[in-house]
């Protein structure tokens, strides 16, 4: 990242939270009262002649219509802390949602007729773990853990987490939490499609990718690889190591792991056979589309897969600890630099033991997995992939989701290594295309107007990372955030940017520069993760105000797992209640602050309407 984006970030989270004209204004919280899209419109009641009533009309619907099931009713929350600091998920009251008219200098809309456009779910970072596979890496994640000399340097945090055996229960809970929406929670407009941006895997596996669309799809699942009869990853009871969790315990050793020494993790009996069981999933009640992430494209998320790492993958050798010998600061500094042979080398010489080989464990390229989603039950066929991209090998298309509104989702994956993104040449100058197709007009460089030829649409991006994550330079050509910004500012019915990634709920705004034929800009929204604590997803609502300005509300959902979970937890909803406390109390989350809780992020994260200029007449064309 630059420091001119690392500045323009802190600028804006500074502004945003004082206060002041262009920043969060506190006192904008979006109430009960407020009107609802278009009521005002409602037909005069009619006397017996057919001539209009005197009574008045009712009054229209307050806003927000349909809160039920979303965090504008209730959220989860930290309770209070146990033995060795271990806390309960617990039920909290509702968070209203912030106004954020950073876009507009600090105003808030001139209350119009306000016409609901476009409502969206996305799910991001499911990350579907096979938690068995010998190609992952668990042993490096402890140089992550509290006191490690990398607790705060090292990328391996994702290498093993205590839940990660439960991440498509999880995600089934995620799916009955959607469909259990009347529609948007703000305007009630039923969701026109979800989408699921990116990390959608965990390790570019095939397996890993099946369940995920067969989840989506509501096909069956048996979330389990190598042997069908016992458990084959770590943490089992044939497992010396205290640096995991063992659910079954550890009598072997006569004293528990350090999970349950040093954070008062709990023994659960009988969870990994029940986390590998058969089950039958909802499958999204919308059509679904899908994004590339670099968990989809890189093994590990980090390292290009080669045919070494493929055979390690599927074979019967699975590595549980770090080679004898090794110089680990000079192989950590590989791993991190995105080294191809480094992992490799890693899974080649560490010390292993004997799993059943498995050919769904197997790597899979980039054109394999977008001609993956072809083969499914749900719609739209290829989930937004089409047979141009199966061609071609890539993984950026666009989609027409509603009347004068057009998505654009970008393949953020670096293919030459490393967890953070970029776009490639052709890539940016193909979304330059798009943008200019669909203007009526737009700001060349120097920010002067110029007519276009395409009739106006809003446009919605999609992609997985983050501005402030694509500074990944590897391979050549590569096109990094801020020139990214650069280009979208220049097109004003740009208006949403939506991704994951950082598994942390955030908002940021990005406003033109002074002196440029129109102000404004548009809204970057980031979505936590559902592998990592708080495990939400976000519900997003379009609106025309009828007064030249939208309002994008972003409404956080928790999955439809109870806050906790009851002894011998065995149905998805049960599991995924534990998973999501076994997140919340991994030590290496962020920690709670004053004003932010973790991943959760602050209240002008979460729950926002976020004002932006209409570029042209939204509800009238």
């Amino acid at each position: 990242m630059t420091d001119d984006v690392q500045r323009h970030q802190r600028d804006q989270r500074d502004h945003s939270s004082d206060g002041t004209a262009g920043g969060l204004t506190r006192r904008q919280v979006l109430g009960i009262g407020a009107a609802v899209a278009g009521a005002a419109a409602a037909a005069p009641l009619l006397g017996a002649a057919g001539t209009a009533a005197a009574a008045d009309p009712p009054p229209p619907p307050a806003y927000p219509v349909a809160p039920q099931g979303t965090t504008l009713e209730k959220t989860l929350v930290r309770g209070t802390p146990g033995a060795k600091g271990y806390r309960p998920v617990v039920v909290g009251p509702g968070e209203a949602s912030l106004v954020r008219g950073d876009l507009l200098g600090g105003a808030s809309h001139s209350g119009g007729t306000r016409t609901p456009v476009l409502t969206l779910s996305q799910l991001t970072d499911v990350h579907i773990i096979d938690a068995q596979s010998p190609a992952r890496v668990e042993f490096l994640d402890r140089l992550n853990d509290p006191g490690s000399p990398g607790a705060t340097s090292l990328p391996f945090q994702s290498a093993y987490r205590p839940q990660e055996m439960l991440t498509t229960q999880v995600a089934e809970a995620m799916v009955q939490a959607l469909n259990s929406l009347a529609g948007g929670p703000v305007t009630g407009r039923p969701i026109d499609f979800t989408i699921a941006t990116g990390d959608n895997a965990d390790n570019k596996q095939y397996n890993e990718l099946r369940w995920q669309i067969d989840l989506l799809d509501g096909n069956p699942i048996r979330p389990d690889s190598g042997s069908p009869t016992r458990w084959e990853g770590i943490g089992g009871k044939d497992d010396y190591d205290v640096s995991y969790w063992h659910p079954e315990g550890t009598p072997f050793l006569g004293k528990p792991d350090n999970y349950r020494a040093k954070y008062g993790f709990p023994t659960v009996p009988g969870l990994l056979d029940r986390c590998r069981a058969p089950f039958a999933t909802t499958g999204l009640n919308t059509p679904w589309y899908t994004v590339f992430g670099n968990h989809d494209g890189l093994a590990q998320g980090t390292v290009p897969s080669n045919t070494a790492i493929d055979l390690i993958a599927k074979g019967v050798l699975k590595p549980y600890g770090l080679p004898n010998g090794v110089d680990v600061n000079a192989l950590l500094a590989d791993l991190a630099a995105g080294d191809p042979n480094a992992l490799t080398v890693l899974l080649d010489l560490a010390p292993a033991r004997l799993v059943q080989a498995d050919k769904n464990r197997r790597m899979i390229s980039v054109q394999q997995t977008v001609a993956e989603h072809f083969n499914t039950s749900g719609a739209p066929a290829g989930h937004g992939y089409t047979q141009d991209n199966v061609a071609a090998g890539t993984a950026y298309y666009t989609f027409d989701p509603a009347p004068n509104v057009l998505g654009i989702a970008l393949d953020s994956c670096n293919i030459h290594g490393y967890d953070t993104g970029s776009l490639d040449r052709a890539q940016f100058d193909w979304l330059a295309a798009q943008l200019q197709a669909n203007s009526a007009r737009y700001l060349d460089a120097t920010g002067n107007w110029v007519t276009g030829s395409g009739a106006d649409k809003l446009m919605v991006i999609f992609s997985h990372h983050t501005v402030g994550t694509m500074t990944n330079p590897l391979g050549p050509g590569r096109v990094l955030g801020p020139e990214i910004v650069a280009l979208l500012l220049r097109f004003p019915n740009v208006v949403l940017w939506v991704n994951g990634h950082t598994h942390r709920n955030t908002v940021t705004p990005y406003s033109r520069p002074s002196g440029v034929a129109v102000g404004g800009g548009f809204w970057e929204v980031n979505t936590a993760a559902h592998v990592d604590w708080p495990q939400q997803s976000r519900v997003l609502e379009l609106v025309d105000n009828g007064d030249d300005t939208l309002s994008i509300f972003g409404t956080i959902v928790d999955h439809a797992a109870p806050a906790s979970w009851p002894a011998g937890p065995s149905t998805a909803l049960e599991l995924a209640a534990l998973s999501r406390e076994l997140g919340m109390n991994d030590p290496q989350g962020p920690p709670q602050t004053a004003t932010e809780d973790g991943r959760r992020g602050a209240l002008a994260d979460r729950n926002v309407e976020l004002l932006v200029r209409a570029p042209f007449p939204v509800a009238s064309a």
